[in-house]
């Protein structure tokens, strides 16, 4: 009897979900802060539901204010800027080399980007590690 009870009442009440919305405008390369983010009593499918998880990633995309902030449209904060100057190691084979390289993209960590070895003016591509290094395997 409790039992039908507890199931009656789960199934009369609906669940609230919440979405996580912009305050003010925010541009792409920004990194967010707690108060341009708030909790609306919207559900959205592509939506993150927790300001945790919001909270100090990078806007990819420009993000107005009323609007949700979905899935694809935040990530980790660049390490790497366009054009700077970054160390590179290759590894493969028990050999490792490490020189000298220019971003050629914008990067976080794990993301793979274009080099260009400065001294032999190769473009190569290499993952960025949490070092701000780029790590180039063969």
């Amino acid at each position: 009897m409790l039992l039908r009870l507890f199931l009656m009442l789960l199934i009369a009440v609906p669940a609230q979900a919440e979405t996580v919305t912009a305050t003010r405008t925010i541009r792409a390369n920004a990194i967010i802060t707690d108060t341009d983010v708030v909790l609306s009593a919207v559900a959205v499918p592509n939506g993150y539901q927790r300001l945790a998880d919001v909270v100090g990633q990078e806007a990819r995309v420009v993000l107005y204010p009323g609007r949700p902030v979905l899935l694809d449209d935040i990530g980790p904060p660049a390490l790497i800027t366009r054009n700077q100057i970054v160390q590179v190691h290759f590894r493969g084979n028990g050999l490792e080399i490490v020189t000298e390289g220019r971003a050629l993209e914008r990067g976080a960590i794990g993301d793979l980007l274009r080099i260009m070895n400065l001294s032999s003016r190769a473009t190569l591509f290499g993952q960025v590690q949490k070092d701000g290094t780029i790590l180039v395997r063969q």
